[in-house]
């Protein structure tokens, strides 16, 4: 299937992205050899077989959850170089101009 380079530039546009010379060709082309690869999958036959709801069959076997004994909100604190009642304080990371 053909591409032009007009609806690689309305999909680049789409997707927030420039092509410019080799860069556009080469995604034309791509996006060529793509599409003929999604023809070749419709022609695969299907009938019969049941859709895939993960790609694998294993399984993950979940642990059972244990309830075990923290350490509490003050000792969290305690341990914390600066607080504010209940709360950690941290230094500043962003700048408040964002």
């Amino acid at each position: 299937m053909k591409i032009t380079e007009q609806r690689v530039r309305e999909l680049a546009h789409l997707a927030r992205l420039r092509f410019e010379g080799p860069g556009l060709v080469k995604m034309q082309e791509d996006l060529e050899k793509i599409l003929v690869m999604c023809e070749q999958l419709k022609s695969v036959d299907t009938e019969g077989i049941e859709p895939l709801i993960y790609l694998t069959d294993s399984h993950t076997i979940l642990r059972e959850d244990i309830v075990i004994q923290t350490i509490t909100h003050e000792e969290a604190l305690k341990n914390a170089p600066k607080s504010d009642s209940d709360f950690f304080r941290v230094p500043k990371v962003i700048d408040g101009n964002v």
